[in-house]
């Protein structure tokens, strides 16, 4: 509510200015009334009114002069000039002083009502403005732009950034998106990239971003379409690089939420964003992003790991682990490993179950063989390697190496058992992203040299069997109407349709689409 002070020495004009028109409808109050130009002055000095109708001959002071005086004293409200004479200099003097209207005695109810109005929209503009010079005043860029993409900001006084504050906070965009930068390198010498040098752009005066840091994360606001389309052509790159292990961009984490168009929204990016950084630790091997597109599927996550699993897990390995059943022992960790993917178990809580399932299955064989046996690693080692682990896969890598020396120490396998084994996994687990250097630490073998075997044995690379492999498949696949080119193509274990059209056509001579169509004709293939 604003206030209005009423000044005029005829005690039934101050009436009827009171009453002319319905100043509490339009948002005023009357704070008071004044007959005389000393009481008027001071009145305005000591209540600040938004709005003063004032008289222009007052007695013992001129309004012109009550005007003059109060802009003096920084007197910030406005003025309605009233007087009975239209000579046009007593209008010139009062304006000159800062007077907003100069109406003529006897007053018109429109009249008064329209210079209200204005008066009303100045001053609301006056306060917006002033409000949020003081909110910006009162806290540093960095904690407005947190508070934006938090979505703690606005939350009691909505659209309160004008275009010149967006202007000046360099907020204004078309669309923005929130991304979350980790940075995960074991070698904390290692410092990494910065977010500009990854997108090639320069962010010169924050136009393209602006980001805070989070528990050692940094949280990104990508601001307008270029920094946006820059983003997406990294991220089209960095899929395809398969960046060297132990390089900087291999030790780095992206989860982006959805692009928005308004402040508003911001905060639903951020929030999609982080549900997602929770989930890095689940990725697969090579797998470095997660999407706003992946996340229905992590909110619909409902499997949780318990004791009676443990316990279930533990028995089953050791028994295959006793009887050097190398293919059943990858099977079952690769089990393990796909239903781990799938609980909504806090990661602490997941490394926990790990290392007891580890601490089981020493103590089981340790008790069958003794001690000195099998070479474990010492219990502190093997608790520390597992919580310094930043995927699930990594840790699942470490027990396998560790039940591959178990059998290594209490049997003697042969490599002709071996690679049956690694080919009956691979038969069975085509559709998964198998490749040869996660494969071969599951069966004792490093990659290098479970390559040579298959390409000895078999007169075929890895990657090539398992193309083969997934190929035959689909060719049964392509036999069923229900079924999409592109369906099949993931069903077979190629993310990408484009690249299963190519593997297709290399080993079958036509397209997927063809090989249908000429099944469909009863045409020779």
């Amino acid at each position: 509510m604003y206030t209005v002070l009423i000044a005029d020495d005829e005690a039934n004009i101050r009436e009827g200015l009171k009453y002319i028109i319905d100043w509490e409808a339009m948002g005023f109050s009357i704070c008071g009334e004044t007959s005389n130009g000393e009481d008027t002055l001071k009145a305005i000095l000591q209540t600040e009114p938004n709005l003063v109708l004032l008289d222009i001959l007052m007695p013992k002071m001129y309004g012109t002069d009550i005007i003059r005086i109060a802009r003096e004293h920084d007197y910030k409200g406005m003025f309605i000039i009233l007087s009975g004479y239209s000579d046009f200099t007593y209008a010139q003097t009062a304006i000159r002083y800062g007077a907003s209207f100069y109406l003529t005695k006897p007053i018109e109810e429109e009249e008064l009502f329209k210079a209200a109005e204005k008066v009303k929209e100045v001053l609301a503009a006056e306060k917006s403005k002033s409000d949020n010079i003081a909110l910006f005043k009162s806290k540093a860029r960095e904690s407005i732009i947190y508070e934006v993409i938090t979505g703690l900001y606005d939350s009691e006084h909505p659209s309160l950034l004008s275009e010149d504050e967006l202007e000046e906070l360099r907020l204004n965009a078309d669309i923005y998106q929130v991304v979350i930068y980790e940075k995960f390198s074991p070698n904390s010498s290692d410092a990494g990239y910065s977010f500009a040098e990854l997108l090639k752009i320069t962010n010169k005066g924050n136009h393209t971003f602006d980001y805070f840091k989070e528990d050692n994360n940094e949280v990104i606001l990508l601001k307008g379409s270029f920094a946006i389309n820059k983003f997406h052509d990294f991220l089209s790159r960095y899929e395809k690089i398969h960046p060297q292990g132990g390089s900087p961009l291999d030790s780095l984490f992206l989860a982006y939420g959805r692009p928005v168009y308004s402040l508003e929204e911001i905060h639903l990016s951020y929030e999609e964003a982080s549900a997602l950084k929770s989930r890095r630790f689940f990725c697969m091997q090579g797998q470095h992003t997660l999407g706003y597109e992946e996340l229905p599927d992590v909110r619909r996550l409902n499997q949780e790991i318990s004791n009676e699993l443990l316990t279930s897990y533990s028995n089953c390995l050791t028994d295959y682990l006793l009887a050097f059943n190398r293919r059943m022992v990858a099977e079952t960790l690769s089990e393990l490993e796909d239903f781990l993917y799938g609980v909504k178990n806090d990661i602490s809580s997941v490394k926990l179950f790990l290392t007891d399932l580890y601490l089981r299955i020493k103590e089981k064989i340790n008790h069958t063989y003794g001690s000195p046996k099998v070479p474990f690693p010492n219990n502190a080692d093997a608790i520390s390697h597992i919580e310094g682990c930043h995927h699930l896969y990594e840790i699942i890598l470490y027990i396998s190496e560790i039940t591959d020396m178990i059998i290594t120490a209490t049997g003697n396998p042969s490599r002709d058992t071996v690679l049956d084994d690694v080919i009956y996994y691979i038969d069975h687990n085509y559709e998964k992203n198998i490749k040869l250097e996660s494969i071969a630490p599951l069966f004792g073998y490093n990659s290098a040299y479970l390559g040579k075997i298959f390409n000895k044995h078999l007169g075929k690379s890895f990657n090539s069997y398992v193309d083969h492999k997934r190929i035959e498949q689909s060719l049964g696949l392509l036999k069923e109407k229900n079924l999409k080119v592109y369906e099949i193509s993931e069903q077979v274990g190629y993310k990408n349709v484009d690249y299963f059209h190519k593997k297709f056509k290399k080993y079958i001579g036509i397209s997927p689409a063809e090989y249908r169509k000429r099944l469909d004709e009863g045409e020779p293939l």
